[in-house]
């Protein structure tokens, strides 16, 4: 099992870590680049508005490719399987990785943002189809923690792609085209590795109506001796369903028996990316400079940043199955509010008192740590288990599609209001996210019931007052 969450890990959702992760380290090596070629091209200067709007393509692009793939990943996972979903993703990966590489020695920045479109595509899929393999093959009581492999793969991605942007490795002027095509990497070890694990083996069963392949991949993951109450909570899955289709992203919007799971996958999803993480990470490296951090070791610190996210992923993966989900997600909501009331009083006061800042980095750091201990690790696996086999596929493509298109208007929002975020609003934005915060604490404590080692029928019967009433 452990092995089976890092050969799906390393080519899905690390994929999209790697890649949020990779683009910020060559700016402005892209931009000289893109300068270049345009002069080059149509001998003339590049209008600065716009080489900042191809710039934003490119950077932008990836999110745009990445609710494309989150769309048809549920897709790919009903017809040719959570494995064959998930291999079939890597072509699309190398793909990308090659046309990044070529477009420097040939001149093409077009090349550039076709690659990123598909690197995004490739990314959408995995963070859809990863968990939902995740979910299907653990056993009720490490189910937690492996769908927790999917954040920390993410984080893990990225601080992959922090150490391996700096400028002594592959952040260099020289080595740039070769960081963004080192995304294929990734690709050809899932190709080696996955191809010896079994499928889902609920899909092969409910899915496929093949018991005696289920069984088998019941044996491989959970021995011959354990397999037989998977292989019945699995069976009493498929007799409650009796045969019903998976079904499409737009039947859910309209099927009363899941309205409360749905509702809760978009609170916590949208949840999480307006929660003020993106903010974090955009206000870093003014905090540092504050707190007297010269701009050249700025990016190693910001390795730090990377690397509480992924500590604190890893340790939620060891507290879920025995804390459990409700505990740690609304600790990480109330934590963040509180650091959000510390950030900006700190901001506030930071230039009266030498001290302050340092309270400030510490407060981005543990902002950091309470997010990736709680919303971070759990929202994934929360969307795995409020569904049966014929919606779940359907919720991760309506989850992968608001994760990628939040996480874009978010960064767009800061990116095009840099100056209204610096000097007007500045850190009085942390008020707005405490507020959402505090909302979204509020609507998990009231709404969604403990999940811990519970089969997907029990949490279906939880929700089932709140979808029909007591009656």
């Amino acid at each position: 099992l452990f092995l089976a969450v890092c050969a799906v890990g390393i080519g899905g959702t690390f994929q999209y870590g790697y890649n949020v992760s990779i683009i910020n380290a060559p700016t402005q090596h892209i931009h000289r680049f893109l300068n270049e070629t345009w002069t080059s091209r149509y001998h003339k200067e590049l209008n600065p508005d716009l080489l900042t709007f191809l710039w934003s393509v490119i950077a932008s692009i990836f999110s745009l490719g990445g609710m494309c793939g989150a769309l048809i990943g549920g897709s790919m996972a009903i017809r040719l399987g959570r494995k064959g979903a998930l291999l079939m993703n890597n072509i699309i990966a190398i793909l990308a990785s090659i046309l990044m590489g070529v477009s420097f020695p040939t001149g093409l920045f077009e090349l550039l943002i076709a690659g990123r479109f598909l690197i995004g595509i490739n990314s959408g899929i995995g963070i859809c189809v990863q968990p939902l393999y995740l979910g299907e093959v653990a056993p009720k009581h490490l189910r937690g923690g492996m769908a927790m492999g999917s954040s920390i793969f993410l984080t893990g991605g990225i601080l992959t792609g922090q150490i391996i942007g700096l400028r002594e490795l592959l952040g260099g002027e020289t080595y740039w085209p070769l960081l963004l095509s080192s995304s294929c990497f990734p690709a050809f070890a899932q190709l080696l590795f996955l191809p010896w694990f079994p499928e889902s083996p609920r899909y092969l069963l409910i899915d496929r109506g093949d018991e005696l392949s289920c069984a088998k991949a019941l044996k491989r993951f959970h021995g011959s001796s354990e397999y037989r109450r998977e292989m019945e909570d699995i069976q009493q899955e498929g007799f409650a369903l009796d045969g019903e289709r998976p079904k499409k992203p737009w039947q859910l919007f309209t099927d009363r028996g899941v309205r409360w799971q749905l509702i809760t996958v978009i609170v916590m999803t949208m949840g999480q990316q307006l929660s003020g993480i993106n903010a974090i990470y955009f206000y870093a490296t003014y905090i540092f400079e504050q707190a007297g951090i010269s701009a050249e070791k700025i990016p190693y610190v910001t390795l730090g940043t990377g690397a509480c996210e992924c500590l604190t992923a890893l340790t939620c993966g060891l507290l879920i199955d025995y804390v459990g989900r409700r505990s740690l997600i609304i600790g990480g909501y109330l934590l963040m509010t509180l650091w959000s009331i510390v950030l900006t009083f700190s901001l506030t006061y930071q230039e009266l008192y030498s001290w302050v800042p340092y309270v400030s980095m510490t407060s981005i750091f543990a902002f950091i740590l309470s997010f990736g201990l709680g919303p971070g690790g759990i929202t994934n696996t929360l969307t795995a288990e409020l569904f049966i086999q014929s919606s779940r596929p359907a919720a991760y493509m309506i989850g992968g599609f608001l994760f990628s298109k939040t996480h874009c208007y978010t960064l767009n929002m800061l990116q095009s209001n840099k100056f209204y975020f610096q000097n007007g609003l500045k850190q009085y934005c942390f008020l707005v996210f405490l507020l959402e915060c505090s909302l979204v604490a509020a609507f998990i404590f009231l709404v969604i019931p403990e999940t811990k080692n519970k089969s997907f029928l029990e949490i279906k019967k939880e929700f089932h007052k709140l979808n029909f009433g007591r009656n």
